[in-house]
């Protein structure tokens, strides 16, 4: 059933879940795992309460080492899987790359929020994940 399965990885503890469920799923399967993490757009006006904290180079070196270990973790596990680095909207680029790649499931991982202010504050990726994605989608759910 699920031949390709496209891991949304940020290397938190919930993308860290995410990652064995999924391996676990891939193993049932006998399933491909490729895993992509994205870099969030910089917002093009900077104004009043948003102050860059590092450069863009900084935000890449700590993704590809997110990358480098994820994909460490699936060889320990059994797995050969490539990394992959996109820059945008997460939601849009995860898509993207399930589509470009054709996966058949998408795995990502899920903090749930105390509250419905620091839900209404965050905003959900899954959820905009689950109304756009090409293909099904596992959240792996952790506990603040």
């Amino acid at each position: 059933m699920y031949k390709k399965i496209l891991l949304a990885y940020d290397g938190s503890v919930s993308g860290r879940r995410a990652l064995l469920e999924c391996s676990d799923v891939a193993h049932l399967m006998h399933a491909e795992i490729k895993l992509l993490a994205v870099i969030p757009n910089m917002p093009t006006y900077v104004g009043e309460g948003f102050v860059p904290t590092q450069p863009i180079e900084v935000d890449q070196m700590e993704y590809r080492k997110i990358l480098e270990e994820g994909t460490k973790d699936l060889k320990e596990r059994g797995f050969t899987s490539d990394g992959q680095l996109n820059f945008g909207e997460p939601a849009d680029e995860i898509v993207r790359a399930a589509e470009e790649w054709g996966a058949d499931l998408i795995v990502m991982g899920h903090t749930k929020a105390k509250s419905w202010a620091e839900r209404w504050w965050r905003g959900s990726i899954s959820k905009s994940l689950v109304e756009l994605s090409p293909c099904s989608v596992l959240v792996a759910i952790t506990e603040q």
